[in-house]
């Protein structure tokens, strides 16, 4: 990656681009391997009332987003450059908790690509993982990078939800049940809810749109408007692809079909489509996992580098991350599916942490704000929300073994 100087001089066209490419890596981390794997387990388990905790997780999504990308944005900083000013260590400390977060959830991405060669080649899952991973590894090793990234994410993102929208169509969902229930849930389950918010908030996906954001250059007070404007953006992509995977599955499900097996996404878009549905899935999935693999990679190294790290080390340890990742999950032959739902929930638990430090910072760390007057209705946005990842944290911590049951 270029470093932040440099992105400090890009053109406004490339500049543009580069931040269009930050919104999209933290869309398409959000909307990953692991919450399509989730959308369906749950969606199976709940039916119509998952609608519910679709709802909550966008709300949660879009108050801790928008606080991120601010209180990055303004302050210049990454993340844990923020926390070890507020107490020195503090950051590192984040830092370990993020990378080894990604590296459970990026070797749960990188299973992700395997089911989606799977499901569009027949290709055995952990060849397909590996064949997936060493294109991730070309994307870091090429002389641009940045600019490789960026658009890739984009394409890629556009890519999945036009697909899901097709099969969302198709399966002809019953709209009207899933309205009451996003509204009055039959049902309501704190461990799904926890699992869901970690494994699309949670972890380095918190952070992978606003370090994206530093190095395009668009940081400081006189951004504001910019910077909240791209956040928003980035939500709403998150948003319609989070609605649309979830109305494409309860489709099926609120059809009567019984989805069984390893792999139950790949199940219901074959019910609802066929083998059509088969290989649309298939593409989706890949490009889901392709995409969460590059950001997760990218994030969890920008939290063990400095801004001042040259290019050419940042992304050789990105390629050692990513092929260490694979490794692990060649050998672990862990179910992808029970990995992922699993890592969404070690993700919940990291979340208080980091967000919490930047709420500090809002609120008592004007200097680091460059003078900058937060604004209090946000910030009161931000706790409530914080408050509710605490809560959901300690129930992820007390249940997480039914996971495993």
């Amino acid at each position: 990656m270029e470093t932040t100087t440099v992105k400090a001089a890009l053109k406004p066209a490339a500049r543009r681009s580069a931040l269009l490419g930050a919104m999209f890596l933290m869309a398409t981390s959000a909307i990953g391997p692991g919450f399509i794997t989730q959308t369906t387990a749950f969606t199976v388990q709940l039916g119509a009332a998952f609608a519910f905790a679709i709802l909550v997780s966008i709300l949660v999504d879009i108050a801790i987003q928008t606080n991120v990308w601010r209180i990055i944005g303004v302050s210049g900083l990454r993340a844990q450059e923020l926390g070890n000013k507020v107490l020195p260590g503090v950051g590192w400390f984040l830092a370990g908790l993020v990378f080894l977060g990604g590296i459970v959830f990026n070797i749960g991405n990188i299973g992700g690509t395997g089911l989606g060669t799977n499901a569009m080649m027949g290709v055995d899952p952990k060849i397909g993982g590996a064949v997936s991973a060493v294109v991730a590894i070309l994307i870091f090793l090429s002389k641009r990078a940045g600019v490789a990234l960026d658009r890739i994410v984009v394409i890629l993102g556009a890519l999945m939800i036009l697909m899901t929208l097709y099969v969302a169509i198709v399966s002809a969902p019953p709209l009207g049940e899933a309205l009451k229930n996003t509204i009055m849930p039959e049902k309501v389950d704190f461990l799904i809810i926890t699992t869901l918010i970690g494994g699309t908030i949670g972890g380095y996906i918190t952070y992978a749109g606003a370090h994206r954001m530093l190095d395009t250059g668009v940081t400081g007070v006189e951004n504001v408007k910019q910077i909240t404007q791209s956040s928003i953006v980035g939500i709403l992509v998150t948003c319609v692809m989070r609605i649309l995977l979830f109305l494409a599955i309860f489709g099926v499900v609120a059809g009567g079909v019984t989805l069984t097996g390893n792999n139950l996404a790949a199940s219901a878009f074959q019910a609802a489509a066929g083998d059509i549905g088969m290989r649309v899935f298939g593409v989706i999935l890949w490009a889901a996992s392709i995409t969460s693999v590059i950001g997760a990679a990218y994030t969890s190294v920008s939290f063990v580098t400095k801004s001042t790290t040259t290019d050419r080390t940042r992304n050789l340890i990105t390629v050692g991350f990513i092929a260490f990742c694979t490794v692990a999950y060649v050998l672990i032959g862990q179910a992808p599916q029970q990995l992922l739902i699993f890592a969404g929930a070690f993700n919940g638990l990291i979340l208080p942490v980091g967000f919490g430090v930047l709420l500090w910072v809002a609120w008592r760390r004007r200097d680091l704000m460059q003078g900058y007057v937060y604004p209090k209705g946000l910030l009161v946005i931000g706790v409530v929300a914080w408050l509710l990842t605490l809560f959901l944290g300690y129930s992820s911590v007390t249940t997480l073994g039914k996971l495993w049951a």
